[in-house]
């Protein structure tokens, strides 16, 4: 029989839903780590204001990338609503919908006393005039009483929207790629990852002088234990695929034949990354190049890991 005839990949989500997985999970665990160290390692509002100022904006983006595909306001607006979560308990769109929405309101909140002790904002005349307003200095001075409440509430929706895009993916059971308990640990894990390699990236650059050198390597470390569980993680998972149905079998060769996801996101966004962070936490590095090397790579394998989960995805005959 035509091999054919058995199975067709799937071209409804694509590079775009890869985007928002990217942006979404990226997002939020970078707000979550920022929000962590700040709370429980290093006190750092440099930290804060550029973590939690990119982690918005990349849920921000990420989120226009689902919306502007949707292009169907009643289905944005159904998702955007809370009632949502009553109405479609099951649909986890709607879960990670809220979870965003939410991550975003504390995050900014969280940073909102930090924005205001800092000098530069005051010289940015629309920030200014927002920052002075009577209504917002209130608030920050009520989110300084309750800053640590509003930083776990914050950090819990962080990790719901992480985990969020990999149950996202596990609720299609017509693809044995996507519908397996490996992925939600898998993009959870990525997503992490992919904050500290980020997070590291602005310590090494933007935040070079007032980032704390402990907290750096402790980013590396994590980092390295993260990037071995995506290892183990991925092993298991060719090991279900290899072993599983028709739809699993033909999403591991679509992967496993394919230069882009061996070499491209095995080879050089985790193993390289790997070795050069483990030489760094053994015998450090006599300059930053290497670790900013790997962090650029570990964000790059990030986004792979995403973008070759739609391509290889597999429906097989019936579904």
């Amino acid at each position: 029989m035509d091999v054919n005839m058995t199975y067709a990949t799937q071209d409804m989500w694509t590079w775009w839903l890869a985007i928002y997985l990217y942006f979404g999970g990226l997002g939020a665990a970078t707000l979550a780590v920022t929000f962590l160290t700040d709370m429980y390692l290093k006190p750092n509002r440099y930290l804060v204001i550029w973590g939690a100022g990119a982690g918005v904006v990349l849920l921000a983006l990420g989120s226009l990338m689902l919306f502007g595909h949707l292009l169907d306001k009643t289905a944005v607006l159904t998702v955007l609503s809370p009632l949502a979560l009553f109405n479609q308990s099951s649909a986890w769109i709607a879960w990670g919908t809220q979870f965003i929405i939410w991550m975003m309101v504390w995050g900014v909140l969280y940073a909102l006393p930090y924005v205001r002790e800092t000098e530069f904002p005051h010289k940015v005349p629309v920030i200014r005039d927002l920052i002075d307003k009577p209504f917002v200095i209130g608030t920050s001075r009520l989110v300084q009483r309750f800053h640590r409440s509003v930083g776990w509430l914050a950090v819990i929706n962080g990790v719901g929207v992480a985990v969020y895009t990999g149950l996202l993916l596990q609720s299609f059971p017509a693809v044995a790629l996507w519908h397996n308990p490996a992925v939600p640990l898998l993009f959870t894990v990525s997503a992490f990852s992919t904050a500290m390699a980020f997070l590291l990236v602005l310590m090494y650059t933007l935040l070079h002088d007032q980032a704390d050198e402990h907290v750096r390597v402790l980013y590396e470390r994590i980092d390295l234990v993260l990037i071995a569980a995506e290892l183990v993680i991925l092993f298991s998972l060719y090991q279900y695929l290899k072993n599983g149905s028709e739809s699993g079998v033909r999403s591991m060769e679509l992967l496993w034949n394919d230069y882009g996801w061996l070499i491209g996101f095995i080879g050089f966004g985790l193993i390289v990354p790997f070795l050069l962070e483990l030489k760094g936490v053994m015998r450090g590095w006599a300059s930053r190049v290497p670790i900013l090397t790997a962090a650029v790579l570990v964000l790059a394998g990030g986004y792979l890991l995403r973008h070759y989960f739609m391509y290889a995805g597999v429906y097989a005959y019936p579904w």
